[in-house]
């Protein structure tokens, strides 16, 4: 494997992390619903400072990222890294790239005394629930809920 780097992205890496949250988004057949903007990006990681995004290098050229934010776990009494998009290139994975880049991200979390580091995975991907699996994570017995547009409205003026 060749040395893979790490950097912290930066205000003016907004379009290219756009472009790595759809190239997820693509992967997992739902491009459709990507309505983020530059705009947004912008706002929420660097303006607002609510995620961070870290790419994956190898030389000069990305081949990966995470986005991640801080959630509160009431049952640690600490804060968790949720890493919410999570995506190497196809042609570099298996090279254990991936694994390096979750690594670099439980670092962090170490380095920062976070509660743990979680995620969700697709229940359709099983190449990434094994990979998950494999590599030592748990599957936690949790379903996802959320609320969006029009159904989130509708749910309010109830």
């Amino acid at each position: 494997m060749r040395e893979l780097t790490f950097k912290i992205a930066e205000r003016n890496e907004t379009g290219l992390i756009l472009e790595y949250i759809k190239k997820l988004a693509g992967y997992e057949e739902r491009l459709d619903e990507v309505i983020a903007t530059d705009e947004d990006i912008e706002k929420w990681v660097f303006d607002e400072n609510q995620a961070e995004v870290i790419f994956a290098l190898l030389g000069d050229e990305i081949i990966g990222f995470a986005l991640y934010f801080l959630s509160f776990s009431t049952y640690i009494g600490n804060v968790n890294m949720h890493l919410e998009d999570f995506f190497i290139e196809p042609e570099y994975r298996g090279n254990g790239y991936g694994k390096a880049l979750l690594k670099e991200l439980g670092k962090i979390v170490l380095d920062r005394g976070y509660g743990r580091l979680e995620w969700t995975c697709l229940s359709n991907n099983k190449s990434g629930i094994d990979f998950y699996l494999n590599i030592g994570a748990e599957m936690k017995d949790w379903e996802l809920f959320h609320f969006k547009g029009e159904s989130l409205e509708k749910f309010v003026r109830q």
